[in-house]
């Protein structure tokens, strides 16, 4: 007989070779121009039919997907300012917010190829994240205050000022908890919609950086400036494991649509992807220049992803990038 937690060990063993076997056969990398400055967010649609980027030179573009392929469909103008972070409806793949520097967050609507209403907030907008239930939109700005914005009436319904630096928000998968992350190196973690302080987790040596929640709802993780990545149990809320493989500050984190895999973008010149169970790494995309930002494809082993490339000159190029693709 074989005991449950050998059987496990068994699988997870039989998932890192697949895993691992799929990478040495789709480890292409295919380079997009999309922006006329660098690229500061990625995401995609719930669905996985559409990527989009936001950039420093205003805009905002939505690519389709088609069989590996991405067409852009439209570019978004209105922001005054750069645009910092976006995130897409979870439930409405027509749906997509985008927090800028001009003091705005925009909704626009791919499919109608508009924008549906501009919300004035008060200070400049760096971060953004939407509910699981698609009620409410969370923004931070630079003065480190996170507003909550109702998208049934499009209006401000509270706001939370904080003492210390916030630098990505998320609420975690069933809408009652809210995490922040923390220039002191902790996460605040807030009950919701009562925005009561309910723990604060001294998570690392300096700056808390980035924070995403793995798919599967057992997970979240946290990079940071001290190089690494932390592995949370959300029920227990401790950690579980910690990431090493980095030197530098780690700026962006993603889980694969099956929990399986966790990529981590810092300032090395890889993009480090690993065993959510084990710590073990699985394959790494080899970069040009820091990255800032990674998202994994919601149904498919596919990332996508923005460095900071610059051309011989030293302009900025504005490409996104796709890794996982099928080698020639």
């Amino acid at each position: 007989m074989v005991f449950p937690s050998y059987r496990k060990k068994a699988e997870i063993q039989a998932k890192y070779h697949d895993v691992q076997k799929h990478f040495q056969q789709h480890n292409k990398v295919k380079v997009i121009s999309a922006h006329q400055s660098k690229v500061h967010s990625v995401a995609w649609s719930c669905d996985g039919r559409r990527l989009a980027s936001g950039s420093f030179d205003k805009t905002v573009n939505i690519f389709s997907l088609e069989k590996d392929r991405l067409t852009r469909e439209i570019t978004y103008r209105g922001h005054g300012g750069s645009v910092d972070q976006l995130t897409w409806h979870p439930s409405n793949p027509d749906m997509i917010a985008t927090a800028s520097g001009d003091k705005t967050v925009r909704l626009w609507d791919p499919k109608l190829q508009k924008q549906v209403t501009t919300i004035t907030t008060k200070g400049e907008n760096i971060n953004i994240c939407w509910s699981p239930d698609g009620h409410t939109i969370a923004v931070g700005n630079k003065e480190d205050l996170v507003s909550f914005i109702d998208i049934r009436t499009t209006k401000i319904r509270a706001e939370e000022q904080f003492k210390v630096e916030i630098n990505e928000l998320s609420f975690n998968d069933d809408n009652s908890l809210f995490f922040l992350t923390t220039g002191n190196g902790s996460i605040n973690i807030l009950s919701y919609p009562q925005l009561e302080h309910l723990n604060t987790l001294k998570a690392h040596t300096a700056a808390c950086i980035c924070i995403k929640f793995d798919p599967k709802g057992n997970y979240f993780a946290t990079g940071s400036a001290d190089a690494l990545v932390s592995l949370w149990d959300v029920s227990e809320l401790v950690c579980v494991r910690t990431f090493s493989r980095l030197e530098w500050p780690v700026r962006t984190l993603s889980f694969s649509h099956d929990g399986a895999l966790l990529a981590s973008g810092s300032e090395d010149l890889v993009i480090d992807i690993a065993m959510v169970e084990t710590g073990e790494k699985v394959a790494e995309v080899p970069c040009e220049s820091p990255t800032f930002t990674v998202a994994w494809h919601p149904n498919k082993h596919l990332l996508a992803f923005a460095c900071d490339d610059k051309d011989d000159r030293d302009r900025e190029l504005g490409n996104v990038k796709l890794f996982g693709l099928l080698n020639d």
